[in-house]
């Protein structure tokens, strides 16, 4: 086991380019499939989870090449259509094979995927967002058998806008012939990202990024270079660390565009954000105040991936702030390591509340989730003395290096191998 290990009370002061979106890039390997031709795919992030999207490429019998971060993939000798179990389980996203699978040979068989434990996450809508294509699907023991042979375009309503119920009915529709029309769809810019790499190789989406997505089925998709947009959430966290340690951090390559919920909130507590097309600048106050309440929604609501982050700032601001997690309901693990710390957070059920300390005392805590693990290393950038921060490998899921872009900006924190 990986540990951070955090020596707090560094200011972080300077640049850093913004690495490509994690929750983009996964969703456009998968749509790789549906095209037996090459493509390449530019600025690819390089976290584990990336790593094990390309190995289930592989597995499926892709041909994946990798150089830095340009990825050539081309899908021409893609021979099965039976997700490999074990890969599939220690990654979520594994689940978005689904639809491109179901695209290209008309049947799939998938296990329920993993990930982080921060809620249920059922797939439900993936499986009805399917059957309403025509898809008839069995479940048994585990396995998810799916039969594409009657799949048709038509009316898709998502009962929620699930992210990936919507990416997958997109790519299972790209091919098929007719126009598939995808009512309350996720309008999370990565669905518009993938749309548009998907249009780069020949498909036709329109309305990505709205509540309603129209997929006009193409005989076939062609290849495609393309680079994915840059990471909103790993943005958000660099400017949070810089907020935590009254910084002062300027990011380049930003999608600012797509970051109005999470500036604002941080402009709330006083911090001074300034955006100029894909750049960002933070100057924080020596201490943070704290917002009132803060409430995950889909996008264009505040984002549940920045939960953890902003909970952080909250654990040493001035005043008391609520938190409520509208999206998942086993989000908060990491407030109880917080508190190990020094914090005051009381939890109950959904909502959180926050009463600002002094300090932070550093400690030994355990990352739990993805973006959790990130917040306690941003509590330990802000604590006094030493903080470990336990499971760093599922910190690495979705940060690249997570270690080495804070060490660039005069953090002092390193990774350790646990004897």
């Amino acid at each position: 086991m990986e540990s951070f290990v955090v020596e707090g009370g560094r200011r972080l002061e300077g640049s850093l380019r913004v690495d490509g979106a994690k929750n983009a890039a996964l969703p456009i390997l998968a749509a790789c499939v549906l095209t037996e031709d090459e493509v390449t795919l530019h600025g690819m992030p390089d976290i584990t989870d990336v790593h094990r999207m390309t190995d289930i490429l592989c597995m499926l019998g892709c041909s994946v090449q990798r150089e830095g971060h340009d990825m050539v993939v081309s899908g021409r000798e893609m021979c099965r259509s039976e997700m490999p179990d074990g890969l599939s389980k220690q990654i979520r996203s594994s689940i978005f094979m689904l639809g491109p699978i179901l695209s290209r040979f008309r049947q799939a068989t998938v296990t329920y995927p993993g990930g982080c434990e921060i809620g249920m996450r059922p797939i439900d809508l993936h499986l009805s967002g399917l059957r309403a294509l025509g898809v008839a699907v069995q479940e048994e023991g585990g396995v998810i058998h799916c039969d594409g042979a009657a799949m048709h375009a038509g009316e898709v309503h998502l009962d929620y806008p699930s992210v990936g119920a919507t990416e997958n009915v997109m790519m299972a529709a790209a091919t098929l012939p007719g126009e598939t029309v995808i009512h309350n769809a996720a309008r999370e810019p990565e669905v518009a990202d993938l749309a548009a790499f998907m249009n780069a190789c020949g498909a036709r989406v329109a309305g990505a990024g709205s509540a309603v997505i129209t997929v006009t089925g193409v005989r076939r998709l062609h290849g495609a270079a393309y680079t994915p947009m840059a990471d909103r959430i790993v943005a958000g966290t660099l400017l949070a660390a810089a907020a935590i340690t009254g910084g002062d951090v300027c990011l380049t390559g930003a999608p600012a565009g797509h970051m109005h919920a999470i500036n604002a909130k941080l402009r709330e507590m006083g911090c001074d954000v300034a955006e100029d097309a894909d750049v960002i600048r933070l100057t924080s106050p020596v201490r943070l105040r704290a917002f009132p309440l803060l409430q995950t929604q889909p996008h264009p609501g505040f984002p549940t991936d920045m939960q953890a982050q902003m909970l952080a700032l909250l654990t040493t601001a001035q005043g008391t702030g609520v938190v409520v997690e509208n999206v998942f309901e086993n989000r908060f693990t990491h407030a109880g390591e917080m508190n190990r710390m020094g914090a005051r957070i009381l939890c109950a059920g959904r909502t959180a509340i926050v009463h600002g300390v002094s300090r932070l005392t550093g400690a030994q805590v355990t990352a739990r989730d993805l973006r959790g693990g990130a917040a306690l290393v941003l509590a330990g950038l802000a604590a006094e003395g030493e903080t470990r921060v336990d499971n760093a490998a599922i910190i690495d899921r979705g940060y690249e290096r997570l270690e080495r872009q804070l060490s660039a900006l005069g953090a002092e924190i390193r990774r350790e191998h646990a004897l």
